[in-house]
Parts: structure tokens; C-alpha cells; sequence
């Protein structure tokens, strides 16, 4: 299933605030509505989140073509803001605003019609990237799996969050074709329940064992010998290798190192942030309350009690076993071995 596709100027966005129990795409044509998509959580996932970006930055561009070149300008950085400040924590969606102005800028000269042709080639170079990326992350990460492995996951880091194929689940999907899967153990992951709507939606669809757990239970699992890895996705990663994933996954490293539990980290290397130092500097969104006090349309909670919505936190990299990437495994020091992983990969690219 496809989170988002473009198709005759329109990006469609698979609105995963309806799932498991109806399918529909949105068919957005302005910047605008994309910022509300990403807001409301219609895309998520922070590779599917950069990628609506890039596109959002084609349909801006294409509004203001027929302006001034000064005002198109204008328009277009207002619009890059606009977007790069929909959700602070997945810095994905900085890294594709950011890739796309740079591409903008190299066609300044050549007009707004030649930056709109630009923008859309190199949205759906990105999207093509994604792909491929994922299936390396599950390359290299279903090489670290036992067999017969019994794995639990956190929300949901699979095609839904990506443009296809999975981070996360791109590991577990790639172990299953080896055969190396026993059960997948699905959190629900709190108050947004990603992983009881989304992650066991696409396990059942590719017949992957799985079953859901509420948050609560993986301790429990992990003291009874029944988890064998542990695979999460992540927002950001610091440069030290401290990585801000959805709320719930620092607990979930904390029961791992005690029970003496691989603790895996996938995702590109486009969410590793070098600018960043520690996981202490990156901005954690905080959601409204009436996600905590509501399921859904239903109130759970007595009126006029408070809440708090965090959306992410930040595990330490000492709690973390490895970061499965695109380019391969990161094993501790991981500040010092990203680095390294990330000089390569400019060394490469000057080449």
C-alpha cells in the first residue's frame, strides 16, 4: 500500500488517521493542505513526512510561477517555512526542504517555470531513493536476526512511514522472506495506537506473524524469555547517536539493556542529524491533550483533567545495540562511528 503517489500535478496521501477500517487517499493540490496533512497525521512517518515535503514545495512552487521573479521568491521561501515547521522533530522533513530549495537555487536563473519541472524531478528522485534505501536497511538489518526470532516493534516504521517497503518492518519483512521469523509482537503504542491500526494491518497483509500487545506488556514479555530483538524506526538521530522515536521506545531500550536484549535502530541516513549534538537539543513536539484524554471520538477521561502528549523521546545511544542504515550497520561508539559513516558518504559523493 502506498502512503502517497503524484500523479497530474496532484499528490494523493493515503489518510492513515482512517485505517484499518477504510482506505482513502487525499488528493491535494496546495502546499497548504499538505502542512495540515502532516499536522493532523494523515502522513507520518518520518521518510513518508520528507518525501509529502518535497512534493508540497512542487505545488508551492507551481502557485507562485506566475508572479515576478522576486515574488516568487518570496512566495517560495515563505512556503519552505511554512512546511519545514509542520512537525519539529522529524528532521527528515528539514533534510527534504532544505535539498529541494538548494535544487530551487540552481535553476534561480533559468526561471519559475524551469524551478517547478526541477522541484517535481527531484520529489520523485527522492521517493524512488526511499525505496531503494528500505531495502538495504533490511538487507543489513535481517542479517543480525536468530532464526526462528521472535521480534517486538514500536509504533510503526513500516511502508505506511515510508514510501515503500519499511525501515523497522523493512527488517522483519526481509528476515520473514529468509524465514527467520517467529512472531512479530506489535505494540499498540500510545494514545495514537499506530501499531495496533497500522503495524498489524501490514503484517497481516504480507501473512507475518504478528501479534499486539498494549505498551505495558513488553516487560513482561522480556522477563518470560519471549523476545528475542528489539527493532524501532527513529525521528532524528543526534550526532552522538542519541535518537528521538515515537513516545515509548526510551522505556523500551530501559526493559532491553536489563534483560540483556539487542536493541536495534533503523532508519536512513538522511534522519542522522550532525548539526545536532545531543538528544537533549532536539525539539520534542507535545500534541494536544484531547489525543490522551479521547480514543478516538470517545472521552476516556473525566472532564477538566490535564494531560500530557508527548509525541517523541530520545533514547541514549548507550542503550542502543546498533543503527541499521542504508549504508550498513553502526555499531558503538556510534557518535564517532556516524562520523565516520557520514565522511564516506561525502567522500563518495564528491568523487
Amino acid at each position: 500500500m502506498k502512503p502517497l503517489y503524484w500523479e497530474e500535478g496532484a499528490l494523493y496521501l493515503l489518510d492513515q488517521t482512517l485505517l484499518p477500517h477504510k482506505v482513502h487517499y487525499l488528493r491535494l493540490t496546495d502546499y497548504r493542505e499538505v502542512v495540515t496533512a502532516i499536522k493532523r497525521l494523515s502522513v507520518r512517518g518520518a521518510p513518508a513526512i520528507g518525501v509529502a515535503a518535497a512534493y508540497a514545495l512542487v505545488l508551492a512552487a507551481r502557485e507562485a510561477a506566475s508572479n515576478p521573479q522576486q515574488v516568487f521568491w518570496d512566495k517560495l521561501e515563505e512556503a519552505a517555512r511554512d512546511i519545514e515547521g509542520s512537525r519539529p522533530t522529524a528532521v527528515n522533513l528539514q533534510w527534504a526542504v532544505r535539498r529541494q530549495m538548494k535544487v530551487a537555487a540552481c535553476h534561480r536563473e533559468k526561471g519559475p517555470e524551469a524551478v517547478v519541472a526541477a522541484l517535481e524531478r527531484e520529489a520523485q528522485a527522492m521517493q524512488e531513493e526511499d525505496v531503494r534505501t528500505n531495502w538495504a536497511i533490511g538487507a543489513y538489518g535481517a542479517a543480525l536476526l536468530p532464526f526462528r526470532a521472535r521480534v517486538l516493534t514500536h509504533c510503526n516504521a513500516g511502508s505506511l512511514a515510508t514510501c515503500g517497503y519499511g525501515t523497522a518492518l523493512g527488517v522483519i519483512r526481509a528476515a520473514h522472506a529468509a524465514g527467520k521469523i517467529a512472531m512479530v509482537y506489535a505494540d499498540e503504542t500510545r494514545p495514537l495506537l499506530q501499531g495496533a491500526r497500522l503495524t498489524t494491518w501490514e503484517l497481516l497483509q504480507e501473512g507475518i506473524p504478528v501479534t499486539l500487545i498494549t505498551d505495558s506488556t513488553a516487560g513482561y514479555l522480556m522477563a518470560r524469555g519471549e523476545i528475542d530483538a528489539v527493532i524501532v524506526g527513529a525521528d532524528r538521530i543526534a550526532a552522538n547517536g542519541d535518537v528521538a522515536n515515537k513516545i515509548g521506545t526510551y522505556s523500551l531500550a530501559v526493559l532491553a539493556r536489563h534483560h540483556r536484549i539487542p536493541f536495534y535502530v533503523a532508519a536512513p541516513f538522511s534522519t542522522v542529524d550532525l548539526e545536532t549534538a545531543t538528544g537533549e537539543a532536539i525539539p520534542i513536539e507535545e500534541r494536544g491533550e484531547e489525543e490522551v484524554t479521547h480514543c478516538g471520538a470517545v472521552r476516556i477521561a473525566p472532564e477538566g483533567v490535564k494531560a500530557r502528549n508527548f509525541a517523541f523521546d530520545v533514547t541514549p545511544a548507550e542503550l542502543i545495540t546498533a543503527i541499521i542504515t542504508e549504508r550498513g550497520v553502526v555499531y558503538p561508539p556510534l557518535g564517532e562511528n556516524l562520523r565516520l559513516f557520514a565522511q564516506h558518504q561525502r567522500k563518495e559523493e564528491g568523487d
